[in-house]
């Protein structure tokens, strides 16, 4: 693993930033992210758990690259259906889920709003499993719902949000995001569409 990825990851801890905020910073599992905040710049390297850092600075950081790929999202969201809400996940997919309502709308003819989930992982370092939607965004009750965010992992905070969009009364369609790092291809029933798959060999 990359010094330069446990200096990081360190620096975000010494920040302040949980587990789960490393683990979206750096596009890492939660495992990863514990594993690089507990290593010691002096001891020899440990054996790291087998995972892929993405950084995708080159979209993030530019807003109309940020706006292509978010289109292209959009668009393999349609193949769901049509979509009331798009549910972004704080924070890295909100910038996402921003500009695929706005996308969605245009091309469905659907008025489309916009809310934001919270994972567990990012309020508190517990095991619970719940997290919540913004209250200063738009309702999932009784409306369809696409959830987006940059990078499925694991596929656990998939899981949480689509538990709570169930309880409050919303039908997730669809999943969307820029990469995913399993092959995972659908979650509790819901499909999940990605523009990059990382596959490991061997």
């Amino acid at each position: 693993m990359n010094q330069k990825l446990i200096n990081k990851a360190q620096d975000l801890r010494q920040k302040g930033f949980t587990t789960g905020e490393i683990a979206d910073q750096l596009n890492v599992s939660m495992d990863t992210a514990r594993w690089l905040t507990l290593q010691k710049p002096s001891e020899e390297e440990t054996v790291a758990p087998v995972d892929f850092a993405i950084n995708w600075n080159t979209i993030g950081g530019n807003s109309t690259r940020l706006r292509f790929v978010s289109g292209a999202l959009a668009d393999m969201a349609t193949e769901h259906g049509e979509a009331e809400v798009v549910v972004g996940i704080a924070a890295s997919g909100i910038p996402f889920a921003t500009m695929i309502a706005d996308f969605l709308e245009e091309m469905t003819d659907v008025a489309t709003s916009l809310a934001v989930f919270h994972p567990n992982k990012h309020r508190v370092e517990t095991n619970e499993s719940e997290g919540a939607m913004s209250a200063n965004f738009g309702s999932v009750s009784g409306k369809k719902v696409v959830i987006v965010d940059d990078v499925i992992t694991s596929g656990n905070t998939m899981k949480e949000v689509i538990k709570t969009v169930k309880a409050l009364g919303g039908e997730p369609t669809s999943i969307t995001v820029l990469i995913n790092k399993t092959d995972i291809s659908e979650i509790d029933g819901v499909p999940v569409e990605s523009l990059i798959k990382v596959s490991r060999l061997g």
